[in-house]
């Protein structure tokens, strides 16, 4: 056999387990959900949204479940120490230092702790362990696949894409996340089986679960492209970038007071309290933020109400992550960059004409791209999952001043990876 046949056989297969690392992100979203709702049900009794299960229970139970999740959440990680042994091995370290094995015991552990957290109400997102499933699954894979040394990380990379593309309804955000944060670079070998993986995680979600994109919304009339419209952009952006540095400095500060306590699992449980608490008067704060930030793109809504709600999620949130809950943090994220940019579109409504929805989509982008430190990615992520990709300009030059200004005062993401909080 030939050189060149040999290099075509070792693409074929690569383009191949690019396509099971794809199968596997969408099983790993399904099986991640169903999970989680089934974690639900035990919890509270009902399934679907957690907004709504808030709202149909008993304050004191609606105080109850999100601390008894994450009593169990933590006791999980406590018990689950002495059989987890090893650190654990993080998908976007792996991914960058071209590692393919992670620990599978610490990832098992993690896996149960964020059922617990997620089918509470933490305010965190399901999103996040389920792209850490995908990862995972394909790991494995890469372990198991016959193929030349030097591509089996790249089955690991398609893994962690096709979980963000499944889990957002988004495989181009899929694909620009991982080769801007996880590789940083375009590795030429990489990007054809990393488009595969996203294409047909996404593809299998849109087939059997919703064809749509995450967020079902009206078409929103484009922004201006005048100097007034980008100045608007601009200003929204450079405020997002504040907040979003607003964002990870007090999640950092908080983390360091939950840390003086030792026990996880008194730890957990008073994070799973707070937002116990904070539920009993907005219901709204439990989950990760969907329900409300889809209200929020459909428009008609109250600033009073708009900005309780944003408030009391900040504090849910910040407590949820900071306590160790394990789950996602780019849909609380988003929430915040929605909720904010509605108040703001509303103030300056009756001074620029600012639609209140148009600037809760910029700034979703913005605050995202200030807390991720990955502004292309935030970009795409946010015209996917609102399909409004007539706003890209604006949201663009958001995101560029966002991250300029979270990037300036030294603002890190969160561990290196923002889409999952590290315990």
């Amino acid at each position: 056999m030939t050189p060149s046949e040999t290099s075509m056989k070792d693409t074929a297969r690569l383009w191949f387990a690019a396509f099971l690392a794809g199968v596997l992100g969408a099983a790993a979203m399904y099986a991640f959900h169903t999970l989680s709702s089934g974690m639900e049900w035990l919890m509270t009794r009902h399934t679907g949204s957690l907004v709504q299960d808030s709202l149909s229970l008993p304050v004191w139970v609606r105080i109850l479940v999100p601390t008894a999740g994450g009593l169990f959440a933590g006791l999980a990680l406590h018990f689950g120490k002495s059989w987890a042994t090893g650190p654990h091995i993080d998908y976007i370290d792996a991914a960058r230092e071209g590692q393919i094995r992670l620990n599978d015991r610490t990832n098992a552990v993690r896996t149960l702790s964020s059922l617990f957290s997620v089918g509470s109400g933490a305010a965190i997102g399901r999103e996040g362990p389920m792209v850490q499933l995908s990862a995972w699954f394909s790991s494995w894979l890469a372990i198991i696949f016959p193929l030349p040394e030097n591509q089996r990380n790249a089955v690991l990379v398609c893994g962690i894409a096709a979980g963000i593309a499944s889990a957002y309804h988004a495989p181009v955000a899929g694909v620009v996340f991982v080769l801007e944060l996880a590789l940083g670079f375009f590795a030429r070998h990489t990007v054809a089986p990393v488009l595969i993986s996203a294409v047909t995680a996404s593809a299998l979600i849109f087939w059997t679960v919703e064809p749509s994109p995450l967020y079902v919304m009206p078409a929103t009339a484009p922004m201006p492209v005048t100097p007034g419209g980008l100045l608007v952009a601009l200003a929204a952006g450079a405020a997002s970038g504040l907040l979003g540095l607003g964002l990870l400095k007090l999640i950092e500060k908080t983390k360091e007071a939950f840390a003086k306590i030792r026990s996880l699992w008194l730890r957990l449980s008073l994070g799973g309290l707070v937002v116990g608490l904070i539920s009993a008067p907005v219901p709204e704060v439990w989950g990760n933020g969907y329900d409300v930030v889809s209200k929020v793109l459909n428009g008609g809504l109250s600033w009073d109400w708009v900005a309780i709600v944003f408030i009391a999620k900040v504090v849910a949130t910040v407590a949820s992550t900071s306590s160790g809950a394990i789950g996602g943090i780019f849909t609380p994220t988003l929430f915040v960059g929605a909720t904010s940019g509605y108040l703001l579109g509303t103030g300056l409504g009756h001074l620029a004409g600012v639609d209140p929805v148009v600037m809760a989509i910029i700034c979703m982008a913005a605050v995202l791209s200030a807390v991720t430190h990955a502004p292309m990615m935030a970009i795409v992520m946010v015209l996917e999952m609102t399909n409004q990709f007539h706003l890209v300009l604006p949201v663009m030059l958001a995101c560029g001043a966002a991250y300029a200004v979270s990037t300036q005062f030294g603002a890190k993401p969160l561990y290196g990876n923002p889409i999952e909080h590290h315990a």
